[in-house]
């Protein structure tokens, strides 16, 4: 950094003294930065990019690597360290959320107004259409993680306990063990339940139950890859870590964001971590699915064909690679908003 400063100082025509007086600083400090033998302030870096017409991104971003260079110096352990810190600086960066766009602010305006009148027509409501939207989306969500059964089929082996020929077992298991996850996810909005470490891991628990019962309910112990995704998920020592933070930022924002962005925000989240061997993306659908419920809207059915999940897969691939959830966002908002019409529609019938 202090090379770069001298060559803008240099290029600009000023002398040390005169950008001192440009700062507002001493001139010897100055000729220490230039040296090596002084880091500037946080502040002083804002002001010498202005005056010296420096990226500021650039020269921050050599600042904060001196002070890293400068903290590890010959730390036997220092580039382990650095590595750790690296996963852990990208993670924690996804946490942080970003102003809502205007055209998802107006999905957000029409999704409201739907529940609102959906609202009016409550006492129409009935366990049957529940049941069969249930059935829907016990087949699409395991349609897209790639299970087979039709939705009739889904219908023979959840509600008549029956086995279909030429199916896997383990595709009927998939079936069996997401309805009954919906079950219990609505156990836990009759009791009142709030989203927490426990009550997530029950929820894996029923999906992989029988299909892969040593990892049911437990964080995975080996690194992953997700199929068809440039996103590396962090290492397995790290992921007890993401999940303590993925629970501390649900509980600082659940009462602070409107609820279609929390639902989306926890789905994206843990499916970015993909905290488990396997089942992350019905878990995390399921988990979005909770707090809407929770929150008086309809389960967001996302559809299982070819186009809609590579719509699905790619705006998860852009938040996941470039931290930008735009597109997942107004995805979720945008299946909400029509699951939403779909129901009130059923419900007037």
């Amino acid at each position: 950094m202090n090379t770069l400063l001298k060559i803008a100082r240099e290029q600009k025509n000023l002398k040390t003294r005169e950008l001192a007086q440009l700062i507002g600083i001493d001139q010897a400090l100055i000729s220490k930065f230039e040296k090596g033998t002084r880091k500037p302030t946080k502040e002083q870096i804002k002001k010498l990019s202005e005056v010296l017409d420096i990226d500021y991104e650039t020269l921050i971003t050599e600042w904060i690597k001196a002070r890293i260079l400068y903290e590890i110096k010959d730390e036997e352990f220092g580039i382990k360290a650095l590595q750790l810190a690296e996963a852990e600086a990208i993670y924690n960066a996804s946490f942080k959320r970003k102003p809502l766009s205007k055209n998802l602010q107006a999905i957000l305006v029409d999704i409201d107004l739907l529940k609102k009148e959906l609202d009016n027509f409550r006492q129409f409501d009935s366990f049957r259409i529940a049941q069969a939207l249930e059935l829907e989306y016990t087949f699409e969500s395991n349609r897209i993680e790639g299970n087979t059964l039709t939705l009739r089929e889904t219908d023979l082996v959840v509600n008549e306990g029956l086995t279909v020929s030429g199916k896997s077992m383990r595709e009927h298991l998939e079936a069996i063990n997401h309805q009954e996850a919906i079950g219990y996810i609505k156990q836990l909005l009759e009791r009142n339940f709030s989203l927490n470490e426990r009550e997530l891991l029950s929820i894996h628990n029923l999906i992989l139950r029988g299909i892969i019962p040593e990892d049911a309910g437990k964080y995975r112990k080996v690194q992953v890859m997700i199929k068809g995704s440039s996103h590396m998920p962090p290492q397995p020592y790290l992921v007890a870590k993401a999940m303590e933070d993925y629970f501390i930022w649900f509980l600082e924002n659940k009462n602070k964001i409107h609820p279609i962005i929390l639902a989306a925000e926890m789905h994206e989240r843990l499916v970015t971590i993909h905290p488990f061997i396997d089942g992350n993306g019905r878990t995390s659908r399921l988990v979005m699915n909770l707090i809407l419920l929770q929150h008086g809207y309809v389960i967001a059915n996302i559809k299982g064909d070819y186009n809609t999940r590579m719509q699905y897969y790619k705006a998860l691939e852009i938040a996941q690679t470039s931290n930008n959830k735009e597109d997942f966002l107004v995805f979720i908002a945008q299946t909400e908003k029509e699951s939403l019409e779909r129901y009130i529609s059923i419900i007037k019938q």
